[in-house]
């Protein structure tokens, strides 16, 4: 099991980017699914998460990106708008999965993807 994050990239202030999780291998299930970020010099922040549904975002994001999953396909994405430079960081995704023939569900980490936003 593994997750590929991509779609980041470089964006003036103000602009958008959608980023991308897909989860591929053998997956039983997914629970929570969600986007963490680390900026230079920062510790990993939680950005948004949706579980059964329900989504969370920090206040830093709230009104500017929207968290959203398909789960016939295993992907999940982040739509972020207005970006601003303080958003630049390394976007990581993580999800929950109980892999086939597992009783228990595992962490999983996507490799990151970065995104610079320029003022």
């Amino acid at each position: 099991v593994q997750l590929q994050a991509s779609g980041g990239g470089l964006v003036q202030a103000g602009g958008s980017l959608r980023l991308s999780c897909a989860a591929s291998g053998s997956i039983f299930s997914i629970s929570d699914m969600a986007w963490f970020r680390q900026a230079p010099g920062k510790q990993r922040e939680l950005v948004a998460s949706i579980f059964n549904g329900d989504r969370t975002y920090a206040d830093s994001v709230k009104g500017r990106f929207t968290i959203s999953g398909d789960n016939g396909e295993n992907t999940m994405y982040l739509q972020m708008n207005n970006l601003k430079p303080e958003d630049t960081a390394i976007y990581y995704c993580h999800a929950d999965i109980r892999p086939t023939g597992s009783d228990f569900d595992e962490d999983f980490w996507g490799r990151g993807t970065l995104v610079t936003v320029s003022s």
